[in-house]
């Protein structure tokens, strides 16, 4: 399966291969203003969105590369050469301190997305002082999501708390994704989706405002490739069910959990 940062980086250049040539022929319009041809100069970011169509000056920053600048979008990341020439996909690592820089990268972006999204868009099963919290993308038809939630209780009982976030794999106007504002829409929400991955039929109705389309979007921003993808408190996203205890020890080899 091609990767969503190889369409990423075909979207962004391959795409505009063809008007590259003419926008690499001054680093500025033809009708810049001299303010803005100072800014070009002064910031390289606008001199390479100037030259790659459909990208943004704030979209880039420095790589510890010099010449190198890292584009962002979402959670997905490419490197682009100052001059807009060229782009690179693939993880860049630190040999020395053995770090993979990329991954550090989309951790700190999942980590602030996720932080944007207020608790009460969520349905959360565990304390809030629980020693560990867990952000888990998942679908009501899925069947590792389905028994990821029959041990939800074990899950509490280690220390973890669940937050969940609607992603219904299928995508909008379908079956699981009606399923997901049924459980939102109903009075009792936690009861309602632990009903809903037993197969239970639900009697909501879907409701305006609920939160299933801002979940869906994010879990695509991140890239997932399926349910449930469990993102700690970190940013590190594990793909796929995890028993309770594998998760526990997960969760204590992490990084600042």
């Amino acid at each position: 399966m091609v990767s969503r940062l190889y369409l990423l980086v075909l979207a962004v250049f391959g795409a505009t291969l063809p008007f590259a040539a003419s926008a690499q022929s001054s680093s500025t319009p033809a009708t810049a203003t001299p303010a803005q041809q100072v800014e070009v100069k002064s910031d390289p970011r606008v001199a390479i969105a100037s030259k790659i169509p459909g990208t943004r000056p704030d979209e880039f920053r420095a790589s510890p590369i010099p010449g190198i600048y890292e584009l962002t979008r979402g959670s997905e990341i490419a490197y682009v050469t100052a001059d807009g020439k060229y782009a690179i996909s693939g993880d860049l690592y630190d040999l020395a301190a053995n770090d993979n820089l990329t991954e550090e990268r989309r951790r700190d972006t999942r980590t602030r997305a996720i932080g944007a999204i207020p608790e009460s868009e969520m349905l959360i099963f565990g304390p809030k002082d629980a020693k560990y919290t867990v952000t888990v993308f998942t679908d009501v038809d899925c069947a590792y999501c389905r028994q990821l939630h029959s041990q939800i209780a074990e899950y509490n009982r280690l220390g973890v708390r669940v937050r969940y976030l609607f992603y219904p794999r299928s995508g909008p106007n379908t079956e699981s994704w009606a399923k997901a504002e049924e459980v939102w829409c109903s009075d009792n929400r936690n009861e309602a989706l632990t009903r809903a991955k037993l197969g239970q039929e639900l009697k909501a109705k879907p409701c305006a405002g609920n939160p299933v389309a801002r979940g869906y979007a994010l879990g695509r921003d991140f890239g997932l490739q399926g349910t449930p993808a469990i993102v700690l408190a970190s940013g590190e996203m594990l793909p796929g069910y995890l028993p309770p205890a594998m998760l526990l020890q997960q969760l204590k080899k992490a990084p600042g959990q």
